[in-house]
């Protein structure tokens, strides 16, 4: 590897790192008013397409089974989701939002609309939005390569 080539991994590292936090941050501002955190909102935009196994969502968001599982366990006793039976597996059971966890959710769209459209602006338009995306899903893609597969 070449020093040009370690400085590129390492400009990629920090930035993505920093990126994290900002997102992060930026997170926890959208779902406070929803009254959730920025971890619960992960996890239920996870199971809102469809019910998903604890080890599905964590695959999905590139954590810890046992990250989610705590997740999921508050949002149950919260009344935001529900474990439902498995026809896949009878001890892996699913997770899914209530009418309350999808009323939380909702409480979030016009913020979240709100931050994409100022992104879009700041990045000069959807379609460099769009390439933003497809590098990070292409980088992603390739750690993963790297990696031997997901973790």
């Amino acid at each position: 590897m070449s020093r040009e080539q370690q400085d590129a991994l390492s400009r990629t590292a920090l930035g993505v790192f920093r990126l994290n936090g900002q997102f992060l941050a930026v997170s926890e501002k959208l779902a406070e008013p929803a009254g959730l955190t920025a971890a619960w909102w992960q996890v239920l935009g996870a199971v809102l397409p469809e019910p998903l196994p604890v080890a599905g969502i964590a695959r999905v968001m590139g954590i810890t089974r046992q990250s989610v599982q705590r997740i999921a366990d508050l949002l149950v006793r919260e009344g935001l989701a529900v474990y439902e039976p498995n026809p896949a597996h009878r001890r892996a059971k699913l997770l899914a939002p209530t009418e309350a966890g999808r009323a939380a959710i909702a409480r979030i769209e016009p913020g979240h609309a709100e931050l994409a459209a100022a992104l879009v602006r700041e990045l000069g338009g959807q379609e460099a939005f769009d390439e933003t995306v497809r590098v990070l899903e292409r980088l992603s893609a390739a750690l993963e390569a790297v990696e031997g597969g997901p973790r």
